[in-house]
């Protein structure tokens, strides 16, 4: 791989990264580092248009302790850890379980800790038995995916290449590896799942002598044993039996989880579409609300927390909830669970019984753009805005490929996470688009709203490429748009005169014919977002061209 391929596997993210905290700089590192290493490889799937993002999706959807943990000299078992989580989307491969044999280090191997049978299914730290730096030529087989315990530091030593320099042979310490079996579940996420999973592990007669468990953000679980007591020729059948027995484990899990619900007194409950899809349910004992964030007329939103994962949870009390209410509700969170994109808040669950209505999503650190635009008063350089732009645009033609309207889109409902990726939020007006590809009444919000939605006229998917023009319009200037003018006033002067926002001198050309295209009085004559994000991928190629030309 060449040198300008390894600096552009990441480069946003990087750049990023400086500004943030030491462990999400770690795990941006660690995300460059697996994927040049994966790149250098070859393989077909790193080949694949999109890798970079999908890999990417991975390491954010895991917590901090995964990058931090996971060995990168082993970029392939990243892919295998991709793999499995994927898989366990699939009812038909859920439980994913791989199973092989790994070369271990015994000397440092240490007891399970106790925490691991806390009814708490994440509280478990790493044990560390694992001995993953070595050279691979000297074992049989590979080394754990995770493990680097500090007190084997002196052996790393001993296998670089200048071993006399440190004065560090390879007689001073004896490896005492043993091969042993490394089991990788993943699987739904449930209350009680990991001291299931190792009590299971132990009834059929394996000692553990290393654990890795991890949550994501979207509810599933991948959890690392590294295990001794089981023949090495028969790996296959291991995986067999357990295949067989976690099914018997989930299927107990899922009967428990959902008798303890219906026992709850059931005062208030919204209905949500269901369509053969889980709803989504969490219980709401299980959030930990740490600071409001906003208030509203209708409920507030806290930053909290869901099995140590950052939340942001939209609380609608009772008092508060009318009929229009419930159905925003309803429809808002039957929305979000059908969606997920890298481009669009993922939603995590949701609480439907009093004393509170919630709705949990991803914690985005980044706020809004509606809120960073006001501090730093004033619009993005083009370069960012390209950047921010191509953003929207995918997770909006993410959106309109699955029927989906968002129907309120402004610069307050898109929010920036803590590596700098915008995202789409809030779907409290969004709508699945009829069959008859038009919909009719008035939503949204004047200033950003298509003329044919103020005028009550039939409108489709377009009425949200007319909102994007005003919001890229908003992210240029920093402004509001129409801000001399009432919101009906703006609304009239849209649909009664054609007004549009004033676009500043000196804006690029290609992107002040983008603009207006977008806003254009016609629907028909809007375009689409594939087209959309391909002139602004074009448009933002060309500016970092014609950038190394004047540099050069």
């Amino acid at each position: 791989m060449v040198m300008g391929d390894a600096e552009s596997c990441s480069s946003r993210a990087v750049d990023f990264a400086l500004s943030q905290s030491r462990k999400q700089r770690q795990k941006v590192e660690v995300y460059h580092e697996v994927l040049c290493r994966l790149k250098e490889t070859n393989e077909q799937e790193t080949r694949q248009p999109g890798f970079e993002d999908e890999l990417w999706t991975h390491f954010y959807r895991l917590p901090n302790r995964y990058a931090l943990d996971v060995n990168v000299e082993r970029a392939e078992d990243v892919l295998m850890h991709k793999r499995l989580l994927h898989m366990a989307h699939d009812p038909a491969t859920r439980p994913a379980i791989k199973v092989r044999l790994v070369q271990v280090h015994s000397a440092s191997s240490t007891h399970f800790s106790e925490s691991l049978h806390s009814n708490s299914p994440r509280k478990i730290d790493t044990v560390y038995s694992g001995y993953p730096n070595y050279q691979r030529h000297v074992f049989m087989h590979p080394p754990p995916a995770f493990g680097s315990s500090p007190d084997l530091e002196l052996v790393n030593v001993a296998n670089k290449s200048d071993v006399q320099d440190n004065d560090v042979t390879m007689n001073s310490y004896q490896f005492n590896s043993r091969v042993m079996h490394e089991i990788t579940i993943s699987t739904n996420d449930k209350p009680k799942l990991l001291s299931q999973l190792t009590s299971l592990l132990s009834d059929i007669g394996l000692n553990i002598q290393e654990a890795h468990a991890f949550s994501t953000v979207d509810g599933y679980s991948l959890d690392v044993f590294v295990v001794d007591g089981w023949s090495p020729e028969d790996a296959e059948q291991l995986r067999n039996v357990l295949v067989k027995e976690i099914a018997k484990v989930e299927k107990h899990l899922h009967g428990v989880y959902h008798a303890g619900k219906q026992e709850q007194t059931r005062i208030y409950h919204v209905n949500l579409p269901t369509d053969g899809i889980d709803v989504w349910e969490i219980d709401a004992s299980l959030l930990k609300y740490e600071y409001k964030i906003a208030s509203g007329s209708y409920g507030d939103l806290y930053k909290g927390t869901f099995y140590s994962q950052d939340v942001a949870i939209k609380v609608l009390t009772v008092e508060h909830l009318n009929e229009n209410m419930q159905k925003e509700f309803a429809q808002e969170v039957y929305i979000m669970r059908k969606v997920r994109h890298k481009n669009v808040v993922q939603f995590i669950g949701a609480c439907s019984r009093p004393p509170k209505l919630c709705i949990v999503t991803e914690f985005m650190s980044g706020g809004s753009m509606y809120d960073f635009l006001q501090k730093q008063k004033g619009g993005f350089k083009l370069p960012s805005l390209l950047r921010i732009a191509i953003d929207i645009s995918m997770g909006m033609n993410y959106l309109h490929q699955n029927n989906i309207i968002h129907r309120d889109l402004k610069a307050a409902n898109l929010l920036m996470d803590e590596n700098g990726v915008v995202k789409i939020a809030d779907f409290g007006v969004a709508r699945v688009q009829v069959q008859s590809g038009v919909m009719t009444a008035e939503t949204g919000t004047y200033r950003w709203m298509a003329p044919e939605v103020i005028e009550h006229k039939p409108y489709d998917h377009k009425a949200d490429v007319f909102s994007f023009g005003v919001v890229l319009w908003e992210l240029l200037t920093g402004k509001l748009p129409y801000e001399d003018l009432t919101p009906l006033q703006a609304a009239v002067g849209v649909v009664q005169k054609g007004l549009r926002p004033q676009i500043p001198r000196h804006t690029h050309p290609k992107f002040i014919e983008l603009l207006e295209r977008c806003w254009q009085q016609d629907p028909s004559l809007r375009p689409e977002f594939p087209e959309i994000v391909e002139f602004l991928q074009y448009l933002a190629r060309r500016l970092e061209k014609n950038k190394g030309i004047a540099e050069e």
